[in-house]
């Protein structure tokens, strides 16, 4: 009798977990399986205990270490994301590490400690090339290229609130402009091979179909994509099992069937060709125009570089994305073995216009794991003006690095077309954690710049950071990848106008905080009035 009554209790008990982790908003994998999930965070609580005797250290796992993994997601939930006792790398050997150089003596820098602290591009994007709609970008970090079908509607609705309360961008990936990616952020258009949402039926590009979309929602700038770091030369790949009846509707695919863009564009064939294509669509919709490409053969940037020099076409921004990048599905050879890695093929490829003195006439965007302080401070060294970070982001509303992208069976309900799996993704609540940990990585780059001595990171050059060679060698950026004098900085000119805004503006939000906290100071004598 009593072991019936423990065996009714407990099942009671579970129930009401059961029926509680059904309800709650807060963690999507407990709503999509209730009870058994409590499994994970258990097992996440003495992990570290388990990897340091038994399985890995913080820092071995792969794409993202755990103590990566802890940042982003303390970060993201507004935590402590500070880490204690000192680091337990082994930088006495440790070969390729970065260490930044701080300065013991600088100027007058901007509070690194605001969390709402504006920190815009050092370029105005189009505005060399006198686009119509030309703008600043108001932020250095943005989101970088996720296509709706390969994140769940709740996924995409919650990294585009979460963009827009943290005042960033959020590129749309080739899959079209969602209604998902409505949710008030500025957005980049990126247009693939297969030109989803502005294509023919026989796949072919529409120009008026492009023009109706970038009419109809807040494009800032359009993306031309040519390849990726995880899957060059391959073109996307949506499984059949992704493609619902929305993905069809949206793309124009059909149902149920696997969705792989071609590996080549049918709108232009060479350098000179696309260069008209960039021009044409500037021209026909008043947009910043520029490319998206992995690094593999330079000829191709030796040319693009060579017929911008003449000044009469030219893109606007290129966006150099590294073999380590991310990807929903791809070949394991094309993932682990095509195109260079960020470093190498940012490097090399600034190296072409700098030689060519086009430098401070583009924006450089990076992206390839670069949403980590450290990663980020790097690619800004090496001449980056701004940084793209897509997983990253999707730890941030909740993503586990399951690797389950490619089956449709994401337990998070981030990449999955499944709708019961994306049931548990709220997100309004994941939308704020996204806007925290963007606004945390942008915090932390300033801090890094305030200890090298800058008041921005695009200020941070190629000699601030040194590599080290185990514990007997180091060498500068400049010194490992070949940069001349100069290269990986900005123009003076674009130097102390950054310096100058980055300044003023957060004189600006420091006085008007502090006006706002005077303002609701409670008197004597007087009612305070709640802010509304």
């Amino acid at each position: 009798m009593r072991a019936r009554s423990i065996a009714v209790a407990t099942a009671a008990a579970l129930g009401l977990v059961a029926a509680r982790d059904l309800v709650q908003k807060k963690h999507a994998l407990l709503r999509n399986f209730p009870v058994v999930g409590h499994a994970r965070y258990m097992l996440e609580t003495i992990g570290p205990e388990l990897r340091q005797y038994i399985v890995t250290s913080n820092d071995e796992e792969r794409p993202f270490s755990r103590d990566q993994r802890t940042w982003i997601y303390a970060s993201s939930k507004g935590e402590n994301n500070y880490f204690g006792f000192g680091t337990d790398n082994d930088v006495e050997h440790m070969q390729g590490h970065a260490y930044l150089k701080q300065r013991t003596f600088a100027g007058a820098l901007p509070d690194m400690h605001d969390p709402e602290a504006p920190l815009p591009s050092a370029k105005v994007l189009g505005g060399p090339r006198g686009r119509a709609k030309a703008f600043r970008p108001a932020s250095v970090v943005n989101i970088s290229a996720m296509s709706f079908g390969s994140l769940s509607g709740a996924a995409v609705t919650a990294l585009n609130k979460g963009a827009a309360l943290a005042g960033t961008m959020h590129n749309t990936g080739e899959g079209g402009l969602s209604p998902y990616h409505r949710n008030g952020a500025d957005l980049v258009l990126q247009i693939g091979t297969a030109y989803f949402g502005c294509r023919n039926e026989d796949g072919s590009f529409n120009l008026d179909k492009l023009k109706d979309v970038v009419a109809g929602a807040p494009v800032k700038a359009i993306e031309i994509k040519l390849s990726q770091g995880a899957k060059p030369g391959l073109g996307g790949m949506l499984p059949g099992a992704k493609v619902t009846s929305e993905i069809a509707d949206i793309r124009g695919i059909p149902l149920g069937k696997d969705c792989a863009s071609p590996s080549r564009h049918t709108a232009f064939s060479d350098v000179d060709s696309m260069l008209d294509f960039v021009e044409l669509l500037a021209t026909e919709t008043g947009l910043p125009v520029g490319i998206k490409s992995a690094v593999g053969e330079m000829d191709f940037w030796q040319e693009l570089a060579t017929l911008m020099a003449r000044g009469d076409r030219g893109v606007d921004f290129v966006t150099i994305d590294g073999g380590e990048g991310g990807t929903g599905a791809a070949p394991l050879t094309f993932s682990d073995s095509m195109s260079l890695p960020f470093r190498m093929g940012f490097s090399r490829v600034y190296g072409v216009f700098a030689e060519q003195g086009l430098t401070d006439d583009l924006t450089f965007i990076a992206s390839g794991k670069l949403g980590l302080p450290e990663n980020a401070a790097v690619a800004f060294a090496l001449g980056a003006d701004m940084i793209n970070v897509a997983r990253e982001a999707m730890l941030s509303i909740g993503c586990i690095q399951a690797q389950k992208c490619h089956t449709d069976k994401c337990p998070t309900g981030i990449a999955t077309q499944n709708a019961r799996l994306a049931r548990g993704l709220d997100a309004p609540s994941k939308a704020t954690r996204t806007a925290d940990y963007l606004r945390t990585l942008r915090k932390e780059l300033m801090k890094i710049s305030a200890a090298v001595g800058v008041a921005h990171p695009a200020l941070i050059t190629a000699t601030d950071i040194e590599i080290m060679n185990g514990d007997y060698e180091a060498r500068t950026l400049a010194g490992v990848y070949g940069y001349k004098d100069g290269w990986g900085t900005l123009g003076p000119r674009l130097a102390d106008e950054i310096t100058a805004l980055v300044t003023t503006e957060q004189d600006t939000v420091q006085k008007s905080a502090a006006a706002e906290k005077s303002d609701t100071v409670q008197r004597p004598g007087t009612v305070q009035k709640p802010n509304v």
